[in-house]
């Protein structure tokens, strides 16, 4: 697997530019599928806000600063595309945040790429009945095992709240889990 210094670098000549992309697509398209389809739930949702983050990375990608690692900008865009998504949709379906989260748990059973597995549903059902931010906070920390410093600079929010947030999410998702 590529280093991210290699694909910045590869990146920022035009004549190797296009290698630089696939392999970055390459080594992240999984996390970026994952963390996406996380925050918006469907899997056809999450491969068209997946090849948004994508096209928004190409286009931006020149201007990385590196103030963070590559993974913690590509995660920044993820969410913040995810979350355009999600308005976009409760904006377009006249929905508030607890009318969406309901549609969204009446419409991810008929999704035929969740596992059948109880659990998975189930764990799928919890986090989506999270408020937006602990959602985010919760699936960067358990699925990403993101430091809560690097969370701090991709939400701009305090290390404090964030594991105030975290705190908050498991309890729900502890809560959901043993009610059903």
């Amino acid at each position: 697997m590529p280093t991210d210094e290699l694909i910045l670098e590869l990146f920022s000549k035009e004549n190797t530019r296009n290698r630089a992309f696939e392999m970055l697509v390459k080594k992240y398209q999984r996390d970026v599928y994952q963390n996406v389809r996380r925050m918006v739930g469907l899997h056809d949702d999450a491969n068209d806000v997946s090849q948004n983050v994508f096209i928004k990375i190409w286009r931006h990608l020149d201007g990385f600063r590196g103030e963070s690692s590559l993974k913690t900008w590509i995660l920044k865009i993820c969410t913040n595309e995810s979350l355009t998504f999600i308005e976009k949709r409760k904006k377009l379906l006249n929905l508030n945040d607890d009318s969406y989260t309901d549609w969204m748990l009446q419409t991810i059973p008929d999704d035929k790429y969740i596992s059948s597995d109880k659990i998975v549903q189930l764990i799928q059902q919890a986090i989506l009945q999270l408020p937006e931010k602990q959602r985010i906070v919760f699936s960067l920390r358990y699925y990403e095992e993101m430091p809560y410093e690097e969370m701090s600079k991709l939400l701009n929010t305090s290390e404090g709240a964030l594991k105030a947030s975290y705190h908050f999410a498991v309890k729900k998702v502890e809560d959901f889990l043993l009610k059903n």
